[in-house]
């Protein structure tokens, strides 16, 4: 049944292809966004489970 409903639709071919563009650019935008985060921004994000203060809002 399912077989031929997927035969029915025309260009199915391409989703497959669409799925794996989109997986690949986000992740090749996630990589792109953490070689360029500041690295003190990744500091003070590393510190804020062993921060004594509860404000967080406070940023170096």
């Amino acid at each position: 049944m399912y077989k031929e409903i997927l035969r029915s639709i025309d260009n199915i071919e391409i989703y497959p292809i669409l799925s794996l563009i989109i997986f690949l650019l986000f992740f090749v935008g996630m990589f792109i966004w953490v070689v360029n985060t500041p690295k003190d921004h990744i500091r003070h994000m590393e510190s804020l489970p062993f921060d004594e203060n509860d404000s967080t809002s406070h940023q170096p």
